[in-house]
């Protein structure tokens, strides 16, 4: 029996405790936990994002640059920091990673996205964590993802992932922004096709807007076309990812 497929996708503000750098005690623990998830048979991709607000500290720069080309500096600077933070981390449990990086054109070609899938899929077989983040040092605002959320998905999509877990700075999916309506409640688990998660999704601003949930449900609907289920979880949470593990309900499950 093949082992389960989990890609799993930590924000920035959670990776780098809102933009100050890398919060190494952070991802400290979720590697912890991603250890553990692979000693029962389930095989991670991790889709980091991070490498920008790493770059924009290790450069010494105050405040994050507006020109594309000193972000992609920024990215090129940071994702050394990225990938060194989780090589020396795996390292300690014995666990090698790898670094793909990849951009919209990528996945647009048919024959580029099979040779990924196939790659990815070797890399898991080898036992190794891969580590996705966008190639920012060529893409362009042309081809840009937008945000890491959409990359997620289209690498569930790729390798036929089960589940597609998104880590946030959110406790998951609320009815209404929750840090203006005391009465807002988080939604536990919804098809993913329901109306009402489409409604929450297309409204502007609000928790979606401001807290980046749209483009998570946007993500979520994504991956569902290869059947994968989408849970958007606080990072916060403590062992969030070895209660998934087993079993246990935490966030938003949207399911397919």
């Amino acid at each position: 029996m093949s082992n389960q497929k989990w890609v799993i996708k930590i924000g920035s503000a959670l990776l780098t405790n809102d933009g100050k750098g890398l919060d190494v005690a952070a991802i400290d623990a979720w590697v912890e936990q991603i250890v553990k998830l692979k000693s029962q048979s389930i095989d991670v991709i991790l889709v980091s994002s991070g490498a920008i607000a790493e770059g924009v500290k290790r450069l010494g720069w105050e405040a994050r640059p507006q020109s594309i080309h000193q972000l992609q500096a920024a990215a090129a600077v940071g994702q050394m920091g990225l990938i060194q933070t989780y090589e020396s981390l795996f390292a300690t449990h014995d666990i090698h990673t790898a670094q793909v990086l990849l951009t919209h054109d990528n996945l647009a070609n048919t024959q580029q996205s099979d040779n990924i899938s196939a790659t990815l899929n070797a890399l898991l077989e080898l036992g190794t964590v891969p580590i996705v983040n966008e190639n920012d040092t060529v893409a362009t605002e042309e081809i840009k993802f937008g945000d890491n959320d959409t990359l997620a998905a289209l690498v569930a999509n790729l390798v036929g992932a089960s589940k597609l877990i998104i880590l946030t700075d959110q406790g998951g999916v609320y009815d209404a922004d929750p840090r203006q309506d005391a009465n807002a409640s988080l939604i536990d688990s919804i098809q993913v096709s329901d109306e009402k998660l489409t409604k929450v999704a297309s409204r502007s601003g609000g928790s979606l807007g401001s807290g980046g949930m749209y483009t998570k449900v946007l993500a979520a609907q994504t991956a569902a076309k290869s059947n994968t289920n989408t849970v958007i979880a606080s990072g916060r949470e403590v062992n969030v990812l070895t209660r998934l593990g087993a079993g246990e309900h935490v966030g938003t499950l949207i399911h397919c």
